[in-house]
């Protein structure tokens, strides 16, 4: 065997070696891109209901805490039929009035409606980048407040249950 023939010979070698790892790895990506298509377009879409579970969920885990008021508690016709029950409240972050509501249609084991007292404060969970994205009431926390505080009367204890009502003192 010539020189010539020799390296004639070495080179159908790489080119059949090379060929072979060509067509490998493009079966390969063939096979990942088919696998990732069949990924991105057979997966389950989450429901309306769970989005929304899921954000309550991030928003009572990791939210910021800021006072807010309650304002109103209504009921609205869906545009399927089905009857929405929102909670209005209103809250303020660095200088700007934010007014929302909630859907607490699906939460009615966790809050009553008609337990609700419009006009009272409350606690709302706010996202620190996205303060619009706030929640009042979750199902493993609620802003909602049972009562005004208490407030004690200077110098002296609380109001005893005998005791008539005795107003703040008019400073002047």
């Amino acid at each position: 065997m010539t020189e010539s023939q020799w390296v004639a010979s070495r080179l159908e070698m790489v080119l059949v070696n090379q060929s072979a790892w060509e067509t490998a790895a493009g079966l390969a990506l063939m096979v990942l891109l088919a696998a990732g298509a069949i990924w991105i377009f057979g997966r389950r879409r989450l429901t309306a209901d769970e989005l929304e579970l899921a954000r309550r969920r991030f928003l009572s885990q990791s939210g910021r805490l800021v006072d807010g008021m309650l304002l109103d508690v209504c009921e609205m016709e869906a545009g399927d039929g089905r009857t929405l029950t929102l909670l209005v409240y209103s809250y303020r972050i660095g200088g700007v009035d934010y007014e929302c509501s909630q859907d607490i249609t699906a939460l009615r084991d966790v809050v009553d409606p008609a337990q609700v007292r419009v006009g009272f404060p409350c606690s709302v969970r706010y996202q620190p980048g996205s303060p619009q994205n706030s929640v009042v009431v979750a199902e493993e926390w609620s802003g909602l407040r049972a009562g005004l505080p208490d407030m004690p009367w200077p110098g002296g204890s609380d109001q005893g249950p005998g005791e008539p009502r005795r107003r703040w003192p008019r400073y002047r």
